[in-house]
């Protein structure tokens, strides 16, 4: 596929095209396992078979609830390539939040990780199967599965009765306008809503990101932006299938590691939040090792300091840095930095519109406003949401997305603030109305608050405004220990401020900038 072709294109054909076009070109290194594009392409239709197998139809949800490993690569296309609409599971999530993603989505299928970081994905979410009717099947990416759950290969051996003709002839059912995402992202209100992506939006914004970053088949990506989200998936795997690069995939982003990983196998590719490539900067084996491989990095999803992007440059001898802005709503991708753009503009903005991408700042020239975004790529909708979807996307195809920003005499955006009090952890959205709502399910809380607050490592953290029952002796420490028994750790409050009660206004309205004054006082 190349050109328009890929906008009239699927993913289950491009995973296809890719194993043609670059055959024996590596496309994944896991560990000492090296797959070439070719075997990569067997494997996915090995996984679609078994998808098939299963009863998953064309349009039936398919979620995967794991991190970036081999197997979430084959998982994911293979469901894909059967017709199904993925639907990405934060591996952060609790059993809770991830089983009322699962039922929002109404999803059949669910590939789930083995024991992660200590954790028995599976056996945390059996508590919820029962208000889960739905869910069919549970495949544990490993060779242990606990209950009715099957192994991975299990699943692959049941889709051995379906031919790679068959599995050909489904794929090629599939339309270009067909969803191939769900990605489920929280608004002001905390309710999870269901961003409907389509295989021709994913394809065209894929190809475009590669173009802008000049990804080549020679370079070797790192990818430890997680899979769940769309700088993982799509700007990773979906970029990377684009141009025959090769995948090299972490699950957890630990600075040694990667370190090892950039040195050992000559990464050239290394997108990531600002927090991770200042902390691969400050990391003190860093100078023992040779890094001179690397040559790009995409970044964004919080302010980017100046002497970041110099140091990139300077230390790293990154000749390609680069920062973009997007939301789920908009395919991952609205605006991106140009590489001939001096290093001001990578610090100070996002860069501008991607072809055939408007973009309206609802202020006078120069000033900040809310911004709108109108293209090929907005959402065709949130999913069995159509009041929200009115909300978000009005009939002339404009966007809100609840972001403020300003643009620049060239085009060039600047992301300033947000309509909503939605604040960056390390990368993360965290939303305060969606963490409120956990914590003030603690039955010694009366009231509660959450506002982002500057952070030196990660950008910004959660600082929690509570009022406890009467009678109740509750400490920040116990507050914070109980978030992180409820939700992923990105949401819980770093810091925590107990007061007699919250300032609001006469119609009874929070006023979180008196809040946000008392901390900075």
């Amino acid at each position: 596929m190349r050109g328009d072709d890929l906008e009239q294109g699927t993913i289950g054909r491009l995973v296809r095209d890719a194993a043609a076009r670059y055959g024996e070109h590596e496309a994944v290194i896991e560990g000492r396992t090296r797959l070439s594009y070719a075997a990569l392409g067997d494997r996915v239709e090995r996984a679609a078979a078994a998808c098939m197998a299963a009863g998953v139809e064309r349009g039936d949800r398919v979620a995967i609830w794991a991190p970036n490993t081999l197997d979430w690569i084959v998982s994911a296309l293979g469901a894909v390539t059967a017709g199904a609409i993925l639907v990405p599971v934060n591996t952060r999530f609790k059993a809770a939040e991830t089983a009322d993603v699962l039922r929002r989505g109404r999803v059949r299928l669910l590939f789930v990780t083995g024991p992660f970081l200590g954790v028995s994905y599976a056996a945390a979410l059996r508590p919820e199967r029962a208000r889960l009717p739905g869910l069919e099947r549970v495949v544990v990416l490993a060779d242990d599965a606990p209950g009715s759950c099957r192994t991975w290969k299990e699943f692959l051996a049941d889709g051995d009765r379906v031919t790679r003709e068959e599995v050909r002839a489904r794929a090629d059912t599939v339309e270009p306008g067909d969803p191939s995402d769900i990605v489920f992202t929280s608004g002001t209100t905390g309710r999870p809503k269901g961003a409907v992506i389509t295989h021709a939006q994913t394809l065209r914004c894929y190809r475009l990101w590669a173009e802008l970053a000049g990804l080549r088949q020679d370079d070797r990506y790192l990818i430890v932006n997680p899979f769940f989200h769309t700088f993982g998936y799509k700007a990773g795997i979906i970029a990377a299938l684009t141009r025959g690069a090769t995948m090299v995939p972490r699950p957890v982003p630990d600075l040694d590691t990667l370190v090892a990983h950039i040195a050992a196998l000559r990464i050239s590719v290394l997108p990531g939040p600002p927090a991770l490539l200042q902390s691969l900067l400050d990391h003190p084996a860093r100078h023992r090792a040779d890094l001179s491989s690397l040559r790009l990095t995409v970044t964004g999803a919080a302010v980017i300091p100046p002497r970041l992007v110099q140091r990139l440059r300077d230390e790293l001898g990154m000749a390609t840095v680069l920062t973009a802005y997007g939301l789920s709503e908009a395919s991952g991708l609205v605006t991106m930095c140009r590489r001939d753009d001096p290093p001001a503009t990578v610090a100070a903005t996002s860069g501008r519109a991607v072809p055939d991408t408007e973009i309206r700042v609802l202020a006078a020239p120069g000033h900040p406003g809310e911004i709108l975004v109108r293209g090929p790529q907005v959402m065709r909708g949130y999913y069995e949401d159509p009041a929200a979807t009115a909300a978000a996307v009005d009939p002339d195809g404009w966007l809100r997305t609840g972001d403020i920003g300003v643009l620049d005499e060239h085009g060039n955006l600047t992301v300033t603030d947000r309509l909503t009090d939605m604040f960056v952890v390390g990368g993360f959205n965290a939303y305060p109305a969606e963490i409120e709502r956990l914590l003030g399910r603690h039955p010694d809380l009366t009231d509660i608050a959450v506002v982002g607050v500057p952070d030196a490592r990660l950008g910004e953290v959660g600082r929690a405004y509570a009022v406890r029952r009467p009678g109740a002796a509750l400490t920040a420490d116990e507050l914070i220990a109980w978030a992180r028994r409820e939700m992923a750790n990105y949401k819980v409050p770093r810091e925590v401020e107990f007061l007699p009660e919250l300032p609001r206004n006469a119609s009874g309205k929070l006023l979180k900038t008196e809040l946000r004054a008392r901390r900075a006082s």
